[in-house]
């Protein structure tokens, strides 16, 4: 199963649309994710059209509209794995711990917010996994996404993919 994973869209507001390398990655993923900060609708409607399966939250940028369309967490169980997707998880320091103490029962926690990619591991607790923004790179080197293949209950090929320059 392949997955793939974004976050921090913000459009049109740090782009007017999503990069052609991240639409290209559509037709290929049987599950996409996206957590939070679409701040428009067009987009929810472009990857729900176009994804065979969405999982995606509400961020803080976002208003009435997707607030009343997406939750502010959503959960997941994709080939025996738990998923969860959530937009904000707070400081980076006590990250993990935060996340293992809120969120138990799950294997891999996407989320978003800080526009900086992440990928760790809670002691005892989910894989946090942190896209980045395929928009908007703030204090970035880089605009990203993730990717990843998801096989017999086990999350491998977990790729960060750099978008060139615009």
């Amino acid at each position: 199963m392949r997955l793939l994973l974004m976050s921090d869209t913000h459009l049109p507001k740090r782009a007017k649309r999503l990069p052609d390398p991240l639409l290209a990655e559509l037709p290929h993923a049987d599950v996409v994710f996206h957590a939070g900060d679409w701040v428009d609708t067009a987009t929810l409607d472009l990857l729900e059209s176009r994804s065979r399966r969405l999982v995606g939250v509400y961020g803080n940028n976002d208003g009435p509209e997707l607030r009343a369309r997406l939750p502010e967490v959503a959960y997941a169980e994709l080939d025996g794995l738990r998923f969860g997707v959530v937009h904000e998880t707070g400081p980076a320091k006590g990250r993990e711990a935060r996340c293992a103490a809120r969120f138990p029962d799950l294997d891999v926690l996407v989320f978003g917010h800080s526009h900086i990619p992440w990928d760790s591991t809670a002691p005892g607790g989910p894989r946090l996994l942190n896209p980045g923004s395929p928009t908007d790179r703030r204090r970035q080197p880089y605009r990203t996404y993730l990717t990843a293949t998801l096989a017999d209950g086990t999350l491998t090929d977990v790729t960060l993919h750099r978008l060139p320059e615009r």
